[in-house]
């Protein structure tokens, strides 16, 4: 039996999604007060039999900080796919980063140990990777520096090196390391909320590029990985390595809007991050653009996919093939 942590976030909805449609009936661990609507919508986007599909997952409240009720959960459960985390780059969060996705993730790892179960995926990010110079290519073996790493890639550095402890230890599992991931789900917020601010009316685009990944690829090589032979390896999920502003443009054009006409220099960035931090301590709001993201939209960022095609034989959704399905589902939501 499965067990999915983080199942009303992007990647765990649409896993979950993808495992039922497979003919899974997988357990889900959400917290008490939890949203699981959230995941219902992301099925309704693929299915008008999504009402029964969603009733096939067995919810259980649970806590990934709570160690007994992971225990709880991982009863007869023999794979566990954990997504869950916190998510963001704001300074100030810097102790629940760590309480949340480094802890969090000890108890997923020491609980798979304990209850003997047969494999684990771990889901990271590619800001736990290293950081190539003069703009080279990062690999699965780029080394990396705690210098040029914001707060919320620190506590997934230090997550995976709890589960690479597990390994040690005899645990199977497998990590990813996600780009920057596209999908439909809460347009307020995460990666989603791109369609959002761009469907509003953005002005200016960065210098920098980045990568970008499919959410449903994103779950469906989590589901190669598991039934594969793989264990004690870290794979970069990639599609493709895209500039900001052709990015923004091929949103735009999905859209319907305009693109982005401005080029936002480094000094500019630099003026936006200190305003709008300076006015969320008057408003005691958290700014939308920080010191740490507008560092990393002037940067060019290259991600290397080649160790997962070649171990899997995957083939990547084009990332104009995602915006354009992603752009249909926010304005058949935003039209409604």
């Amino acid at each position: 039996m499965i067990l999915v942590t983080g199942g009303t976030g992007l990647v765990g909805a649409h896993l979950l999604y993808q495992l039922v449609v497979s003919g899974e009936n997988p357990r889900a661990l959400k917290r008490t007060k939890s949203d699981v609507s959230k995941t219902k919508k992301v099925f309704s986007y693929y299915s008008k039999d999504y009402k029964s599909l969603f009733e096939k997952i067995d919810w259980v409240d649970g806590d990934i900080l709570d160690y007994s009720s992971l225990i709880d959960a991982m009863l007869k459960i023999d794979q566990v796919y954990h997504t869950a985390a916190e998510v963001s780059f704001q300074s100030s969060d810097k102790e629940s980063l760590i309480v949340t996705n480094v802890k969090g993730t000890t108890n997923i790892v020491n609980a798979s140990l304990e209850s003997g179960i047969r494999k684990l995926i771990h889901v990271s990010s590619i800001g736990a990777l290293g950081r190539a110079d003069n703009d080279g290519i990062v690999t699965e073996e780029t080394h990396w520096n705690s210098k040029k790493s914001s707060v919320y890639s620190t506590s997934k550095y230090h997550a995976e090196m709890e589960v690479w402890r597990g390994i040690a230890e005899g645990l199977n599992a497998v990590i990813i390391n996600p780009s920057i991931i596209i999908g439909p789900g809460d347009w307020k917020t995460g990666s989603s909320k791109l369609f959002t601010t761009m469907y509003n009316g953005l002005k200016f685009y960065t210098k920098g590029s980045n990568g970008f990944v499919d959410v449903e690829d994103v779950a469906k090589t989590m589901i190669q990985l598991m039934k594969s032979t793989i264990s004690g390896e870290r794979f970069i999920v990639n599609s493709e390595n895209i500039s900001y502003r052709d990015f923004f443009n091929m949103i735009s054009q999905a859209l319907g809007v305009t693109p982005p006409k401005y080029k936002a220099t480094r000094f500019m960035s630099e003026v936006v991050w200190r305003m709008l931090w300076f006015k969320g301590v008057f408003s005691r709001t958290k700014p939308t653009i920080t010191k740490e993201t507008a560092e990393t939209a002037n940067q060019n960022y290259y991600y290397s996919n080649e160790k997962l095609i070649k171990a899997i034989k995957f083939n990547f959704t084009g990332i104009k093939d995602s915006i354009d399905k992603n752009s249909f589902f926010f304005l058949k939501d935003h039209n409604k």
